[in-house]
């Protein structure tokens, strides 16, 4: 299936970045509402709500998995769509790397299916906000720490 993928140096110690990633009230700064409700635990379960966009069939409201992680490293978590219309089961992995004095944040969103043309929209849309709005939001958070 097609996944997207970034990266982006924050030029911030693994420590911070990993806050950033794994703290309620800082997730819910950069990403998305609900993210308060966070645990960093293999199996815990929260929910995310957004602005919906009918466009792509998103209906704002997530369901999220912790799935994996390793301290400081990485984090992986399962979306999936409140929606039951909306089949996106997607994956979520950000790997952290240390660059310089600072860190190198990958993130990987795999899942999509090919054969969804509303997911084909989706993946492009949100492409785009990975990288400029979510990444952005991500380093204004670093900055405020």
């Amino acid at each position: 299936m097609p996944k997207l993928s970034t990266s982006l140096e924050q030029g911030r110690p693994h420590s911070k970045v990993w806050r950033a990633l794994t703290e309620p009230e800082l997730i819910a700064q950069w990403l998305m509402p609900g993210s308060e409700d966070f645990r960093l635990e293999v199996g815990h379960r929260y929910v995310m709500t957004t602005v919906p966009r009918p466009n792509t069939g998103f209906f704002g409201t997530v369901d999220v998995e912790v799935i994996a992680y390793e301290e400081e490293r990485m984090l992986s978590v399962r979306w999936q769509d409140r929606d039951p219309a909306n089949s996106a089961d997607w994956t979520i992995t950000w790997n952290l790397e240390p660059e310089g004095r600072g860190t190198r944040l990958f993130l990987v969103h795999d899942g999509f299916d090919p054969d969804d043309p509303a997911q084909m929209m989706a993946r492009k849309i949100m492409d785009g906000g990975w990288r400029s709005h979510v990444m952005r939001a991500l380093g204004q958070t670093l900055a405020e720490l």
